[in-house]
C-alpha cells in the first residue's frame, strides 16, 4: 500500500467531513462504483455520486473518521472507520429509516493510478 493512497485517502475523508465534494470528486474516476449506505446497492460515476451526498446531506450530518489502513490481499486499501451520523442540528438521531448509522465500518477502495475506480462497504470485523 503506498503512502500515496493513504494520503489522498484522509484527504478525501477531511474533504467528506468538510462537506466539499469539489475536492473528493476529483480523486474519482469517471465512472467510479461508489456504495449507497443509506439505501443499498451503488451509484455510479462521479456525478451520482454528488447527487447522492447532496441528497444525504440534505437529511444527516455524518462524520467519519478513519482510523486505521491496511492493504488487502488483492491489493485493494481498507480503512476502518468510526462512522457517526447526526441529525442536521447536529444531536444523535433518532427513529431514523435510513441505513446510516453510528457504528464502525470498513470501507474497502479500488486504486487505479491517482483514481478511486470502486468503494464499498462492510461492517468491521
Amino acid at each position: 500500500m503506498s503512502d500515496n493512497n493513504v494520503e489522498m485517502l484522509k484527504r478525501v475523508y477531511a474533504g467528506f467531513n468538510a462537506r466539499d465534494i469539489d475536492a473528493v470528486l476529483a480523486v474519482l474516476s469517471d465512472d467510479v462504483a461508489w456504495a449507497n449506505g443509506m439505501d443499498g446497492g451503488h451509484v455510479n460515476g462521479r456525478e451520482a455520486v454528488r447527487d447522492y451526498w447532496t441528497r444525504q446531506w440534505a437529511v444527516i450530518s455524518p462524520h467519519v473518521e478513519p482510523v486505521a489502513f491496511a492493504e488487502t490481499e488483492d491489493g485493494a486499501v481498507a480503512v476502518e472507520v468510526i462512522q457517526s451520523v447526526f441529525d442536521l442540528d447536529g444531536q444523535p438521531l433518532q427513529g431514523q429509516t435510513h441505513g446510516l448509522k453510528d457504528k464502525t465500518v470498513t470501507h474497502i477502495f479500488r486504486i487505479e493510478g491517482d483514481k478511486i475506480i470502486r468503494f464499498y462497504i462492510r461492517d468491521a470485523r
